[in-house]
Protein backbone atom coordinates (compact mmCIF):
# COMPACT_ATOMS: atom_id res chain seq x y z
CA UNK A 1 0.00 0.00 0.00
CA UNK A 2 1.55 2.88 -1.02
CA UNK A 3 2.48 5.90 1.47
CA UNK A 4 0.37 9.06 1.88
CA UNK A 5 2.20 12.75 1.45
CA UNK A 6 1.55 12.89 4.71
CA UNK A 7 3.04 10.02 6.08
CA UNK A 8 6.29 10.31 4.16
CA UNK A 9 6.38 14.02 5.87
CA UNK A 10 6.10 11.97 9.24
CA UNK A 11 8.34 9.43 8.72
CA UNK A 12 11.26 12.07 7.31
CA UNK A 13 10.88 14.23 10.42
CA UNK A 14 10.89 11.27 12.41
CA UNK A 15 14.49 10.04 10.68
CA UNK A 16 15.65 14.01 11.11
CA UNK A 17 14.76 13.38 14.74
CA UNK A 18 17.00 10.50 14.94
CA UNK A 19 19.78 11.59 13.44
CA UNK A 20 20.08 14.84 15.62
CA UNK A 21 19.07 12.94 18.29
CA UNK A 22 22.13 10.58 17.95
CA UNK A 23 24.38 13.32 17.25
CA UNK A 24 23.26 14.80 20.31
CA UNK A 25 24.79 12.11 22.62
CA UNK A 26 27.63 11.70 20.15
CA UNK A 27 30.72 12.86 22.60
CA UNK A 28 34.35 13.63 21.55
CA UNK A 29 37.14 12.71 23.60
CA UNK A 30 37.56 16.62 24.52
CA UNK A 31 33.87 16.49 25.79
CA UNK A 32 34.69 13.63 28.29
CA UNK A 33 37.85 15.55 29.50
CA UNK A 34 36.35 18.82 29.41
CA UNK A 35 33.63 16.97 31.96
CA UNK A 36 36.21 15.24 34.22
CA UNK A 37 38.13 18.42 34.62
CA UNK A 38 35.67 20.39 35.40
CA UNK A 39 33.65 18.09 38.07
CA UNK A 40 37.39 17.35 39.67
CA UNK A 41 37.77 20.92 40.12
CA UNK A 42 34.04 21.74 41.42
CA UNK A 43 34.53 18.65 43.72
CA UNK A 44 37.55 19.86 45.12
CA UNK A 45 36.53 23.76 45.51
CA UNK A 46 33.73 21.91 47.30
CA UNK A 47 36.06 19.93 49.84
CA UNK A 48 37.83 23.18 50.21
CA UNK A 49 34.65 24.57 51.37
CA UNK A 50 33.44 22.32 53.39
CA UNK A 51 36.79 20.98 54.93
CA UNK A 52 36.79 23.96 57.70
CA UNK A 53 33.49 23.47 58.96
CA UNK A 54 34.10 19.99 58.93
CA UNK A 55 37.34 20.27 61.04
CA UNK A 56 36.12 22.86 63.17
CA UNK A 57 32.87 20.49 64.30
CA UNK A 58 35.45 17.39 64.81
CA UNK A 59 37.46 19.34 66.72
CA UNK A 60 34.92 19.93 68.96
CA UNK A 61 33.53 16.39 69.31
CA UNK A 62 36.98 14.82 70.06
CA UNK A 63 38.97 14.07 72.73
CA UNK A 64 40.36 17.31 74.31
CA UNK A 65 43.68 16.54 75.67
CA UNK A 66 44.15 15.32 71.77
CA UNK A 67 42.43 18.77 70.18
CA UNK A 68 45.13 20.52 72.58
CA UNK A 69 48.43 18.63 70.63
CA UNK A 70 46.48 19.15 67.34
CA UNK A 71 46.30 15.64 66.90
CA UNK A 72 43.24 15.76 65.09
CA UNK A 73 43.01 16.31 61.46
CA UNK A 74 40.94 14.54 59.36
CA UNK A 75 39.17 11.86 61.63
CA UNK A 76 37.37 12.43 65.15
CA UNK A 77 39.09 10.60 68.20
CA UNK A 78 37.36 9.63 71.69
CA UNK A 79 33.80 11.17 70.64
CA UNK A 80 31.90 12.94 73.16
CA UNK A 81 29.47 15.91 73.04
CA UNK A 82 30.71 16.93 76.30
CA UNK A 83 31.90 20.46 75.31
CA UNK A 84 28.83 21.40 73.90
CA UNK A 85 27.09 20.69 77.37
CA UNK A 86 29.41 22.64 79.26
CA UNK A 87 29.43 25.62 76.92
CA UNK A 88 26.64 27.26 78.79
CA UNK A 89 29.11 27.24 81.78
CA UNK A 90 31.79 28.98 80.30
CA UNK A 91 31.51 33.17 81.52
CA UNK A 92 27.73 34.19 80.05
CA UNK A 93 27.79 32.16 76.85
CA UNK A 94 23.73 31.31 78.12
CA UNK A 95 23.08 34.82 78.25
CA UNK A 96 24.51 35.88 75.07
CA UNK A 97 23.52 33.16 73.14
CA UNK A 98 19.87 34.23 74.20
CA UNK A 99 20.28 38.07 73.05
CA UNK A 100 21.90 36.80 69.69
CA UNK A 101 18.53 34.76 69.25
CA UNK A 102 16.57 37.63 70.30
CA UNK A 103 18.03 40.17 67.92
CA UNK A 104 17.75 37.73 65.54
CA UNK A 105 14.41 37.10 65.66
CA UNK A 106 12.88 40.31 66.81
CA UNK A 107 15.12 42.33 64.09
CA UNK A 108 14.63 40.29 61.77
CA UNK A 109 10.96 40.27 61.76
CA UNK A 110 10.42 44.07 61.98
CA UNK A 111 13.14 44.75 59.05
CA UNK A 112 10.62 42.16 56.76
CA UNK A 113 7.94 43.84 58.03
CA UNK A 114 8.57 47.39 57.74
CA UNK A 115 10.95 46.23 54.10
CA UNK A 116 6.94 45.05 53.01
CA UNK A 117 5.09 47.87 53.80
CA UNK A 118 7.17 50.58 52.55
CA UNK A 119 7.97 49.30 49.64
CA UNK A 120 4.17 48.26 48.93
CA UNK A 121 3.52 52.00 49.89
CA UNK A 122 6.66 53.36 47.46
CA UNK A 123 4.34 51.82 44.53
CA UNK A 124 1.55 53.91 44.59
CA UNK A 125 1.41 56.72 42.47
CA UNK A 126 -0.78 58.77 44.60
CA UNK A 127 1.71 58.86 47.64
CA UNK A 128 2.62 62.41 48.56
CA UNK A 129 6.37 63.17 48.07
CA UNK A 130 6.30 59.41 46.83
CA UNK A 131 9.71 60.53 44.24
CA UNK A 132 11.05 62.34 46.86
CA UNK A 133 11.12 60.08 49.75
CA UNK A 134 12.53 57.50 47.53
CA UNK A 135 14.94 58.80 46.39
CA UNK A 136 15.90 60.42 50.44
CA UNK A 137 15.77 56.54 51.27
CA UNK A 138 18.46 55.57 48.36
CA UNK A 139 20.70 58.40 48.95
CA UNK A 140 21.44 56.61 52.32
CA UNK A 141 22.69 53.98 50.68
CA UNK A 142 25.71 55.93 48.71
CA UNK A 143 26.78 58.52 51.72
CA UNK A 144 27.67 57.02 54.79
CA UNK A 145 28.99 59.71 58.03
CA UNK A 146 30.99 57.20 59.80
CA UNK A 147 31.79 55.34 62.50
CA UNK A 148 32.05 58.57 65.03
CA UNK A 149 29.14 59.61 63.99
CA UNK A 150 27.17 56.84 64.00
CA UNK A 151 28.15 56.74 67.74
CA UNK A 152 27.47 60.13 68.85
CA UNK A 153 24.02 59.75 66.59
CA UNK A 154 23.31 56.00 69.15
CA UNK A 155 24.12 57.72 71.87
CA UNK A 156 22.23 61.14 71.94
CA UNK A 157 19.44 58.50 71.04
CA UNK A 158 20.05 56.92 73.96
CA UNK A 159 20.67 53.30 72.55
CA UNK A 160 24.03 52.82 74.22
CA UNK A 161 24.00 50.05 76.78
CA UNK A 162 20.23 49.22 75.55
CA UNK A 163 18.74 46.03 73.52
CA UNK A 164 17.08 48.62 70.94
CA UNK A 165 20.72 49.37 70.06
CA UNK A 166 20.38 45.91 67.77
CA UNK A 167 16.91 46.54 66.78
CA UNK A 168 15.68 49.98 65.78
CA UNK A 169 18.85 50.57 63.18
CA UNK A 170 17.82 48.01 60.82
CA UNK A 171 14.11 48.38 60.97
CA UNK A 172 14.23 50.53 57.76
CA UNK A 173 16.60 48.41 55.20
CA UNK A 174 16.91 50.64 51.84
CA UNK A 175 18.02 47.57 49.59
CA UNK A 176 16.11 45.43 51.15
CA UNK A 177 12.83 47.42 50.54
CA UNK A 178 14.22 48.41 46.59
CA UNK A 179 13.70 44.43 46.61
CA UNK A 180 10.67 44.42 47.72
CA UNK A 181 9.31 47.72 45.40
CA UNK A 182 10.69 45.90 42.02
CA UNK A 183 9.22 42.37 42.83
CA UNK A 184 5.66 44.31 43.50
CA UNK A 185 5.94 46.34 40.90
CA UNK A 186 5.67 42.67 38.95
CA UNK A 187 2.95 41.68 40.17
CA UNK A 188 -0.11 42.49 37.50
CA UNK A 189 -1.58 45.91 38.24
CA UNK A 190 -5.10 43.95 37.17
CA UNK A 191 -5.42 42.14 40.49
CA UNK A 192 -5.15 45.01 42.82
CA UNK A 193 -8.09 46.65 40.31
CA UNK A 194 -9.86 44.10 40.63
CA UNK A 195 -9.87 44.54 44.55
CA UNK A 196 -9.96 47.57 44.72
CA UNK A 197 -13.36 47.49 42.52
CA UNK A 198 -14.65 44.82 45.15
CA UNK A 199 -14.18 47.57 47.70
CA UNK A 200 -10.69 46.24 49.53
CA UNK A 201 -8.88 49.05 50.85
CA UNK A 202 -4.99 49.59 50.96
CA UNK A 203 -4.39 47.78 54.17
CA UNK A 204 -6.99 44.65 52.73
CA UNK A 205 -5.18 44.63 49.66
CA UNK A 206 -1.34 44.34 51.61
CA UNK A 207 -2.93 41.89 53.86
CA UNK A 208 -4.36 39.67 51.29
CA UNK A 209 -3.31 40.05 48.24
CA UNK A 210 0.16 41.59 48.47
CA UNK A 211 1.83 39.69 51.00
CA UNK A 212 0.98 36.37 49.88
CA UNK A 213 2.62 36.99 46.61
CA UNK A 214 5.25 38.49 47.87
CA UNK A 215 6.68 35.66 50.33
CA UNK A 216 9.70 34.56 47.96
CA UNK A 217 11.31 37.97 47.86
CA UNK A 218 10.06 38.32 51.63
CA UNK A 219 11.88 34.98 52.43
CA UNK A 220 14.65 36.39 50.41
CA UNK A 221 15.43 39.24 52.89
CA UNK A 222 14.64 37.40 55.65
CA UNK A 223 17.58 35.32 55.23
CA UNK A 224 19.45 39.06 54.90
CA UNK A 225 18.43 40.15 57.56
CA UNK A 226 19.13 37.00 60.03
CA UNK A 227 22.36 36.16 58.89
CA UNK A 228 23.19 39.80 59.38
CA UNK A 229 21.79 39.96 62.88
CA UNK A 230 23.19 36.80 63.99
CA UNK A 231 26.83 37.75 62.68
CA UNK A 232 26.93 41.29 63.84
CA UNK A 233 29.30 41.93 66.94
CA UNK A 234 30.39 45.63 65.72
CA UNK A 235 27.62 46.95 67.49
CA UNK A 236 27.83 45.13 71.16
CA UNK A 237 31.66 45.76 71.02
CA UNK A 238 30.98 49.63 70.59
CA UNK A 239 27.83 50.04 72.12
CA UNK A 240 27.35 47.97 74.85
CA UNK A 241 30.74 48.95 76.94
CA UNK A 242 28.99 48.86 80.64
CA UNK A 243 26.23 46.11 79.75
CA UNK A 244 28.04 43.25 79.83
CA UNK A 245 24.51 41.11 80.13
CA UNK A 246 23.49 42.17 76.46
CA UNK A 247 26.40 41.32 74.96
CA UNK A 248 25.97 38.85 71.52
CA UNK A 249 27.57 35.42 71.30
CA UNK A 250 30.36 37.15 68.67
CA UNK A 251 31.10 39.59 71.07
CA UNK A 252 32.20 36.55 73.42
CA UNK A 253 34.12 34.85 71.09
CA UNK A 254 35.69 37.69 69.79
CA UNK A 255 36.50 38.25 73.53
CA UNK A 256 37.61 34.55 73.88
CA UNK A 257 39.36 34.95 71.00
CA UNK A 258 41.73 37.81 72.28
CA UNK A 259 42.02 36.16 75.39
CA UNK A 260 43.43 32.98 74.27
CA UNK A 261 45.78 35.13 71.87
CA UNK A 262 46.72 37.00 74.80
CA UNK A 263 47.69 34.05 77.26
CA UNK A 264 49.66 32.41 74.66
CA UNK A 265 51.63 35.45 74.09
CA UNK A 266 52.26 36.00 77.63
CA UNK A 267 53.47 31.61 77.52
CA UNK A 268 55.37 32.41 74.63
CA UNK A 269 57.81 35.52 76.03
CA UNK A 270 58.46 33.79 79.48
CA UNK A 271 57.85 36.88 81.32
CA UNK A 272 55.81 35.83 84.00
CA UNK A 273 55.59 32.23 85.37
CA UNK A 274 52.16 30.38 84.44
CA UNK A 275 51.15 27.77 86.97
CA UNK A 276 49.94 24.15 85.72
CA UNK A 277 46.19 24.75 86.01
CA UNK A 278 46.60 28.55 84.29
CA UNK A 279 48.26 26.73 81.58
CA UNK A 280 45.29 24.22 81.09
CA UNK A 281 42.79 26.72 80.78
CA UNK A 282 44.85 28.38 78.13
CA UNK A 283 44.94 25.16 76.20
CA UNK A 284 41.30 24.66 77.06
CA UNK A 285 40.44 27.67 74.92
CA UNK A 286 41.37 26.76 72.02
CA UNK A 287 38.54 24.14 72.51
CA UNK A 288 36.21 26.49 73.42
CA UNK A 289 36.85 28.69 70.51
CA UNK A 290 35.95 25.96 68.42
CA UNK A 291 32.83 25.08 70.10
CA UNK A 292 31.28 28.26 70.46
CA UNK A 293 32.53 28.96 66.60
CA UNK A 294 30.40 25.88 65.70
CA UNK A 295 27.34 27.01 67.91
CA UNK A 296 27.36 30.69 65.90
CA UNK A 297 27.56 28.99 62.33
CA UNK A 298 25.40 25.52 62.98
CA UNK A 299 21.71 27.72 62.86
CA UNK A 300 22.67 29.45 59.94
CA UNK A 301 23.94 26.27 57.72
CA UNK A 302 20.86 24.58 59.18
CA UNK A 303 18.06 27.13 58.06
CA UNK A 304 19.74 28.20 54.67
CA UNK A 305 19.09 25.26 52.96
CA UNK A 306 15.32 25.36 53.58
CA UNK A 307 15.18 28.76 52.43
CA UNK A 308 17.48 28.07 49.24
CA UNK A 309 13.97 27.23 47.07
CA UNK A 310 13.03 31.10 47.97
CA UNK A 311 16.27 32.87 47.92
CA UNK A 312 16.71 31.97 44.58
CA UNK A 313 13.47 32.99 43.61
CA UNK A 314 13.26 35.79 45.31
CA UNK A 315 16.30 37.46 44.34
CA UNK A 316 16.06 37.19 40.23
CA UNK A 317 12.18 38.57 40.58
CA UNK A 318 12.90 41.22 43.22
CA UNK A 319 16.12 42.17 41.00
CA UNK A 320 14.71 42.38 37.52
CA UNK A 321 11.59 43.74 36.82
CA UNK A 322 9.59 41.51 34.60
Amino acid sequence: MAMTKQEKLDKKAEALYEKKHKRHYKRTAGDVTFDILNHAFFLIFTIMCIFPFYYIFINTISDNDLVRKGAINFIPRGIHLGNYASMMNVGDVGTALFVTVARTVLGTVLMVLASAFVGYLVTKQEMWGRKIWYRCLIVTMYFNAGLIPWYLNMSMLGLTNSFWAYVIPGIVAPYNIILVKTYIESIPGELEESAMIDGASYMTIFRKLIWPLSKPILATIAIFGAVGNWNSFTDSLILMPDAPALHTLQHKLYTYLNAATNLKSVMNSGSGSVTGAAAANVLNAKTIKYTISMVTVLPILLVYPFMQRYFEKGIMLGAVKG
